[in-house]
């Protein structure tokens, strides 16, 4: 695997990136259409406030890497496993995430509107206030999770898994219907149940 630098590998449009190890590279602040990464690792790498349109990561590793507001419209994660990554404000919207694990990431205010999630997990990741509206979350997992305040305000949960989840104050409470939840989450989820039913809870 050759080492990528910059200026030879910097985003430009309709690029293609093969096993190429992205190593403390900065390529924040960038924009591409149409740029595919295959067989690539990234390690310490900066794609803050990027902007990608239909972008297409496969077979790739992304660990202790700040993509922080990295804006991705259209774009695909195949067979990727991101670990340690900072998140925060992350915009994946109209995406595909398929056979992907995100592990001990900092999520939150993360986007995933109108996302496909196929055999996707997410294992001990701060999503707290994160936004799955219309999203397809059939195929995700999500296992030691903060999801405090996230919203699923028309999402698809049916056969979505939630193990060992902090859920108090999500959004669309409704909208986890048919969703697997563990027994160790619902007190935590009670109040929130509770007022989108509106039932009293009477604390005497």
């Amino acid at each position: 695997m050759d080492t990528a630098v910059s200026p030879d590998h910097d985003l430009e449009d309709e690029a293609t990136f093969r096993r190429l190890a992205f190593l403390d590279l900065d390529l924040s602040d960038q924009a591409a259409d149409s740029a595919e990464f295959e067989q690539c690792r990234f390690t310490r790498t900066r794609l803050a406030r990027t902007v990608l349109d239909r972008a297409m990561f496969t077979d790739c590793l992304v660990e202790t890497s700040d993509w922080a507001n990295l804006k991705a419209t259209k774009s695909g994660l195949l067979r990727v496993e991101v670990s340690l990554a900072r998140l925060t404000g992350l915009q994946w919207v109209d995406g595909t995430l398929r056979d992907a694990t995100f592990r001990e990431c900092r999520m939150d205010l993360a986007t995933f509107r109108f996302t496909s999630f196929k055999d996707v997990a997410f294992v001990d990741c701060n999503l707290t206030r994160a936004d799955f509206t219309n999203a397809d979350l059939r195929g995700a997992s999500f296992t030691g999770c903060d999801l405090s305040g996230a919203q699923f305000a028309q999402a698809d949960c049916a056969g979505a898994r939630f193990t060992r989840c902090e859920l108090g104050g999500i959004g669309s409470v409704a909208s986890l219907r048919g969703a697997s939840v563990s027994a160790h989450d619902l007190a935590g989820l009670a109040h929130t149940l509770a007022a989108a039913l509106d039932i009293a809870i009477d604390e005497g």
